[in-house]
């Protein structure tokens, strides 16, 4: 079940793609049917890019929709992809690709047995098929897809590089406050004392050590009986 949010969204998505289609039907080629020219069309193909009458849309649906997917410009929901091929081809460019071969002196047919068979000549068969525009579109659209990727790329890299500039600052931090350790090469220069060697501030008292308590029992023996002669010298 779908939320309002997601509604909402969906109905501003289809009212973008609305407005899409009303501008493309503005070109003068799109104001008419692309195969019996007739006016007003409110139908397309989109997979083919053309705008047609509903008569002609029917004959498409004949076709399958591994030639032809038709959807109503008003009733159907569109799909980004599928207002992208519209906006891609349009009936301009479909003719000059479908159309290419055409004879000069052509008549559009108008019944519907004969529009029929100028359709199915027209996008089943390709009989009128222009092969080299085809092949240029292709080389186009490979062109272009590689021009998008390497777009993709470069975004890819620049948040990349992004997300490891915060790591080289808290290097450079380090290195200011002096507590990068020192390289191998720097160990036996004798610039600098090791670190265990500066931390060591009980050295020195360690170094020297008190005399012991025996020792100091000697010494005060020694000097009472020293005092003691002195006194009977006195005597």
């Amino acid at each position: 079940m779908t939320t309002r949010s997601e509604r909402e969204k969906a109905q501003k998505l289809n009212e973008q793609h609305q407005a899409i289609l009303s501008k493309l039907l503005r070109e003068e080629d799109n104001k008419y049917c692309a195969d019996c020219e007739a006016k007003g069309p409110r139908w397309a193909s989109w997979n083919l890019g053309v705008f047609m009458c509903i008569r002609c849309a029917g004959i498409h649906r004949n076709l399958g929709v591994h030639i032809s997917r038709v959807k109503s410009v008003n009733l159907d929901q569109w799909t980004p992809e599928q207002i992208q091929s519209m906006v891609d081809m349009g009936n301009t460019r479909a003719r000059q690709l479908y159309e290419a071969h055409l004879p000069e002196n052509f008549r559009r047919p108008q019944t519907d047995q004969a529009v029929e068979v100028f359709i199915r000549d027209k996008y089943e068969r390709k009989k009128y098929y222009n092969k080299e525009a085809s092949a240029t579109a292709q080389k186009e659209r490979e062109k272009k897809k590689e021009k998008d990727g390497d777009k993709v790329e470069r975004h890819n890299n620049s948040k990349a590089e992004y997300r490891g500039s915060p790591k080289n600052g808290t290097e450079s931090a380090v290195d200011l406050l002096g507590l990068d350790a020192p390289e191998g090469g720097e160990k036996g220069s004798g610039g600098a004392a090791p670190i265990g060697d500066e931390l060591d501030i009980f050295g020195p008292m360690v170094s020297n050590p008190l005399p012991s308590s025996n020792n100091t029992q000697q010494a005060q023996g020694a000097i009472t009986a020293s005092c003691y002669s002195e006194d009977n010298s006195w005597e």
